[in-house]
């Protein structure tokens, strides 16, 4: 597939011009600088992100534009923020939650969700999101895994999903309820009551860079999902990368989609766009086409930053919902969530004029570690290169640890140097388990990829999802990306399933777009279509077609619930999951 150039007014304006001059120039040390921290030491992602902008005259800017569902706009300054998060964080000090103790958040996509989120940082205390759409046992689950202090939430949430089983957590002090209107249930608080009995002014915790201060949680192929640990100078990086892989200007209205109930929401929707000093929107709805086509048109969007499942879904409803739509402010727009498939960075390039930058990160580095640059070419396909500060390597085993593969376009263990800012320091009580990630001097990302000749990286799989078969070891990202170019093909899931010849033999689970029905000839054609872009070696040897395709809310395929499902294996944590029709 064809590189799609940089555009050259995009890359005249860009944070990151050089690539190669700002590698070289770049220290984490510069990066700090950026930041104001305390005098005489210290750093908080709180101050940070609103107070800093207020004592420099910033306060009457908009830093949160919230649009309900009923599409209405409230808008929220920093100085609105620097009085409603010390308001709360006088609350929690008022119950007696002190430094380092924890705050679980229940919530949707509201203000009080994103207040909670800083004045528990104001404190000094840890915060922890989860999903709203969480059931009652992953909740109850990351609660004690966590040792919940406090808990925010609604009170129809607190009915439906933790009443039932709260007095079991006996570390879980306090329930506080942001919709109470003075009739809080019984055991509970009134959030509001609450926080309009206490002072708009505080003065914010000195925390340590190395205090802790996130506390996010990712599911496994086990059932114990993983509490990974965030300390206060994670910012250094949340802010600079925004700089550089999301292009952030401090007159730009930007756009994460993300839910903060998953990392991308909390590192890139709250803390870098606000650290960043720009105008950040956040939609209370969920996804609907034509609503996201009339908030990108009517808040002028700069930067839009979404998921690939999204981006699949606006491709599936076609151009319609755009027609007339002017998104000319459009600057900049990036992916993250799993790898995007070449054909979609080409539809964003045809129908927007700009393709989208994919990116790659996880839960467990805090933020962005390789990217697609506004002043880059982008190789549709590609994850992009290192960011500045960052060290990446393919590497593979030996006999007791790893060394770096030298040679291009071999598949190995996408790997890190560590030591970046936002990488975690810890999976919560799980010490063996969090040693296990670093070995031979590189923390092993358990992803699969390539490096080609030009320094671009390449996603090949999970390395429990790579198919091994006759020989050849085959990546799903590859087979599921040639697949999407058949017109009819909206969505696929690729696995291996065991065969006595060659071990295993590709499967892939295909979801089709409106006006297209499953049928036998239909089945031969992408059959016929894969083999001839791939080869038979690599094309699958089945396809399956469903409705839909079992996703979690961060908008990652589980090919790993397909592959269990199939298999009769046991499904793991599936409490992330959102979509799913077996």
């Amino acid at each position: 597939m064809e590189t799609i150039h940089k555009r050259l007014d995009q890359a005249d304006r860009a944070n990151l011009g050089d690539y190669e001059a700002e590698r070289a120039a770049f220290t984490w040390d510069g990066a700090r600088a950026l930041l104001d921290g305390f005098p005489g030491g210290g750093l908080n992602i709180a101050h940070e992100a609103i107070d800093r902008h207020v004592a420099s005259g910033l306060g009457d800017k908009v830093a949160i534009r919230w649009i309900a569902k009923d599409e209405s706009r409230h808008d929220f300054t920093f100085a609105d923020l620097r009085a409603r998060t010390n308001r709360f964080a006088n609350a929690l000090q008022s119950l007696g939650v002190r430094k380092g103790d924890r705050v679980f958040c229940l919530l949707g996509r509201v203000p009080d969700l994103y207040v909670a989120a800083l004045g528990t940082l104001k404190l000094g205390a840890v915060f922890c999101p989860m999903f709203s759409a969480f059931g009652p046992e992953p909740i109850k689950a990351r609660m004690s895994i966590g040792e919940a202090k406090v808990l925010v939430t609604s009170e129809a949430l607190y009915r439906r999903k933790v009443a039932g089983w709260r007095a079991e957590l006996a570390h879980l002090t306090e329930i506080l309820i942001v919709d109470a209107n003075g009739a809080a249930p019984e055991g509970t608080r009134d959030l509001a009551a609450l926080m309009g009995a206490t002072s708009a002014e505080f003065e914010i915790a000195r925390t340590q860079p190395e205090d802790m201060a996130l506390l996010h949680f990712t599911s496994g192929t086990t059932g114990r999902p993983k509490g990974a640990v965030h300390v206060h100078g994670a910012v250094v990086a949340h802010n600079v990368t925004g700089r550089y892989a999301l292009d952030l200007h401090p007159d730009d209205i930007f756009w994460c989609t993300a839910d903060p109930g998953w990392v991308t929401g909390t590192s890139y929707g709250i803390i870098s766009p606000l650290t960043n000093a720009v105008t950040m929107i956040v939609d209370e709805a969920e996804f609907d086409a034509e609503r996201w086509y009339r908030i990108l048109e009517a808040e002028k969007v700069n930067v839009w930053y979404t998921a690939p499942t999204a981006i699949r879904m606006l491709m599936k409803v076609g151009a319609g919902p755009l027609a007339g739509k002017d998104l000319s402010h459009l600057r900049f727009m990036a992916s993250v969530g799993e790898p995007l498939n070449p054909e979609a960075v080409v539809w964003g390039n045809q129908t927007f004029g700009m393709p989208f930058h994919d990116n790659w990160w996880q839960t467990e580095t805090g933020g962005i570690m390789i990217a697609n640059y506004a002043s880059m070419d982008v190789k549709p396909g590609s994850m992009g290169k290192p960011l500045p500060g960052i060290v990446a390597g393919i590497v593979e085993k030996t006999g007791d640890g790893v060394r770096e593969v030298g040679r291009p376009m071999v598949i190995g263990q996408l790997a890190l140097r560590p030591g970046w800012p936002s990488m975690m320091r810890a999976y919560l009580n799980e010490a063996e388990r969090y040693n296990k990630c670093f070995v031979s001097g590189w923390y092993i990302s358990g992803d699969l990829a390539m490096r080609d000749q030009d320094g671009y990286f390449w996603f090949v799989g999970r390395d429990d999802d790579v198919i091994k078969s006759a020989g050849h070891l085959i990546g799903p990202f590859e087979v599921e990306s040639a697949l999407m170019e058949h017109p009819a093909v909206a969505e696929v899931a690729v696995i291996g399933i065991p065969d006595e010849m060659v071990g295993e033999v590709v499967k892939a689970f295909v979801a089709l777009k409106p006006g297209f029905e499953p049928s036998d000839d239909l089945n031969l054609e992408l059959l016929g279509h894969a083999r001839k872009r791939l080869g038979p070696a690599v094309a699958p040897k089945v396809i399956a077609f469903r409705q839909n395709l079992p996703k979690t809310r961060s908008g990652k395929i589980m090919r790993r619930l397909l592959k269990a499902r199939e298999l009769g294996l046991p499904e793991g944590d599936i409490s992330t999951l959102e979509s799913d029709e077996k």
